[in-house]
């Protein structure tokens, strides 16, 4: 009995301090908190508590933000009020500045671009951001356009006014327009310029076009194999842009009857003919406009794209800058060569044949290049410029003579 009553007394003594201590008020610190049991024990769970010099009040600058000092918290304070938070450090991420990275390659340390805004963007954005939605939006959507215009147009004029052909009867007399080295500048110069346009296409509009109607297995070997097409012919088209400005380049010097034939759109207006030289006014501008200007922009920016360019470090915002010009100069250089094209095929009769040949009829000459013919019927310019041109002029004179 003693014992128990013993036991009683002390079990009493711990019970009343404790009790006592449960009744009384919450103390200010604790207002947030809840007290819970476990396994016996007493457990008080706080809210988070914000460190020295941060306020809880509500900023009316900023809804939804208990402070603005909390822009200003750096990650290691971030991360004792709200473990796992690391928006402090993706808020450097994002203004692009050069951390520290170990690889040596160019902006290792930066992850994220800088801000950036392109033409016709409401705001800024991430430079890439940016860059993407300015390819993906303007320069495809109106580069799209413009090829489309440019055909709708050509199917007009070919609706309207049919092929061009000669108003007399050939004659057989055959000229040397083309000699061998310059048709095969010439032809690769076209052959590679139509293979990099075939695969900038896929490139710039597969997604839209290709992706919907082969799906994706498809769509993906032709973009892959488009790519390394494009990358390996591109430097090829390179030099045979600048073979054409050495091969051609005497005959496309401006002259005062090229600014008559463009204001007379080769002939469409007047009743009299246009005349010209060996190459006309629209040709010229083909050749200065198309092949040389633009062709050296899309070849100069290309060599960025592919890292050809010694020297250069190859920062993001370059390569993006450089794809925005590559894209709007091929677009330019595609559009303008459609009309090119057409011209040389089922524009007008005999042009073709005469890049394949290298020969025109006098007859054609004296209609479409009078200057030119007139200078080679009084022998200011021979009739033959190569050895194999005067053997093919031989063989067809010899033919017609035997015909005779």
């Amino acid at each position: 009995m003693k014992r128990w009553i013993a036991s009683l007394g002390l079990g009493l003594t711990l019970a009343l301090p404790l009790a006592a201590s449960m009744a009384a008020p919450p103390d200010a610190a604790d207002l947030d908190g809840q007290i819970k049991t476990m396994n016996g024990g007493v457990v008080v769970n706080r809210a988070p508590q914000s460190p020295p010099g941060i306020t809880s009040a509500p900023s009316p600058a900023i809804p939804g933000v208990e402070s603005v000092d909390i822009l200003k918290q750096d990650q290691a304070e971030r991360t004792r009020v709200q473990p796992g938070n690391m928006a402090p450090t993706w808020r450097v991420v994002k203004e692009g500045v050069n951390n520290y990275s170990s690889l040596p390659a160019p902006e290792a340390g930066v992850l994220i671009q800088p801000k950036a805004q392109f033409p016709g963007q409401e705001r800024a954005v991430t430079a890439g951001h940016a860059w993407r939605q300015f390819r993906n939006g303007p320069l495809t959507q109106i580069g799209g356009w413009l090829l489309v215009a440019a055909l709708l147009g050509l199917a007009i004029v070919y609706k309207v006014f049919g092929q061009i052909r000669l108003k007399k009867a050939p004659t057989g007399r055959k000229i040397e327009r083309f000699t061998g080295v310059e048709r095969f500048v010439h032809w690769t110069c076209a052959l590679s310029f139509v293979t990099l346009a075939a695969t900038g296409l896929a490139i710039l509009f597969g997604k839209y076009v290709v992706l919907p109607v082969f799906g994706h297995t498809l769509f993906g070997w032709i973009a892959y194999a488009g790519k390394n097409i494009h990358n390996f012919v591109g430097p090829v088209f390179a030099v045979s842009v600048v073979a054409m400005f050495f091969t051609f380049v005497k005959d496309n010097i401006p002259k005062a009857v090229d600014l008559v034939w463009l204001l007379r759109l080769g002939g469409l207006l007047g009743k009299d003919h246009a005349s010209s030289h060996r190459f006309n006014g629209g040709e010229k501008v083909w050749f200065w406009g198309g092949v040389i200007l633009l062709g050296l922009i899309v070849s100069a920016s290309g060599f960025v794209l592919d890292k050809l360019v010694p020297g250069m470090a190859y920062f993001r915002g370059d390569m993006q800058i450089a794809n925005v010009i590559h894209v709007v100069g091929a677009v330019l250089v595609m559009a303008a060569s459609l009309g090119h094209i057409y011209m040389g095929t089922i524009g007008m009769e005999g042009a073709y044949d005469a890049m394949r040949t290298g020969y025109v009829d006098d007859t054609w000459a004296e209609e479409h290049h009078d200057l030119w013919y007139q200078d080679v019927a009084s022998g200011k310019i021979p009739r033959v410029r190569s050895p194999e041109g005067a053997a093919g002029v031989g063989a067809q004179t010899n033919t017609q003579g035997a015909a005779g």
